[in-house]
């Protein structure tokens, strides 16, 4: 390792709107995607939506990136971010998708949806219940994963509220954590030298729970090993 370690930089591709007075579920930091990762050692960048030219330009000095989105994202914008998301995968650039990110980074590799979870699996879990704001349930992570390497495997507590979900998993990934009901909660890639993890739950909400800083700093970690193996002098991006 050198003298002097690079700062990580991780890109925010998508919504990161906390309320101003909130914070993270084990409240020792404010409530947010880029107070995550500035918890985990790194320098967030918010990315604007919109108008992107060549994904080289538009990633140059980052190291990593997390897409968010929900269910309310433009068609546009799901198309741009599915764009992005085949560019980290042709560049092994360092991935957490959150929530409809997960969804996008499925869908962007031929993986496919429930639109309307209690509809097309009316015997699944409540995963969604408007009144009760930070819905938890359990969801079993699977060992020998780049998940159980964060969490630990076995069964945790999420805050996971969603209407869609993950249908079929794309090729070249694996479900990583399932609910009790079966539901795929998490979905990785299945190459070693990509980390690509896209979660179902909200890992940086004020419902969430200090365990999911873990996701943050595996993102991180996984962007210092590439600075680490590159040649000195090199950047990635």
């Amino acid at each position: 390792m050198s003298a002097k370690t690079p700062t990580v930089r991780i890109g925010i591709f998508g919504p990161d709107l906390p309320r101003p007075e909130e914070r993270h579920g084990c409240g020792l930091w404010p409530a947010g995607l880029a107070a995550s990762v500035v918890a985990a050692e790194a320098e967030p960048v918010r990315l604007p939506e919109g108008g992107v030219g060549g994904w080289d330009d538009f990633l140059e000095g980052l190291h990593g990136l997390v897409l968010a989105g929900n269910d309310a994202c433009p068609r546009r914008s799901t198309a741009e971010a599915e764009a992005l998301v085949l560019w980290c995968h042709d560049h092994k650039f360092p991935v957490l998708a959150v929530d409809h990110g997960l969804h996008i980074l499925n869908v962007a590799h031929g993986g496919t949806l429930h639109l309307d979870l209690p509809r097309d699996l009316p015997e699944a879990l409540q995963h969604r219940h408007p009144p009760e704001r930070g819905l938890r349930h359990a969801i079993n992570v699977m060992p020998d994963t780049r998940l159980a390497d964060l969490y630990g495997e076995g069964e945790v507590v999420v805050n996971s509220e969603h209407r869609r979900a993950v249908a079929k998993v794309a090729r070249g990934f694996r479900a990583s954590a399932v609910a009790l009901d079966g539901v795929t909660e998490c979905v990785e890639a299945e190459d070693e030298d990509w980390f690509a993890l896209g979660v179902q739950w909200q890992p940086a909400s004020a419902t969430a729970s200090g365990l999911d800083i873990q996701l943050f700093r595996g993102l991180v970690e996984a962007c210092r090993r590439q600075l680490e193996a590159l040649p000195a002098g090199c950047e990635v991006a």
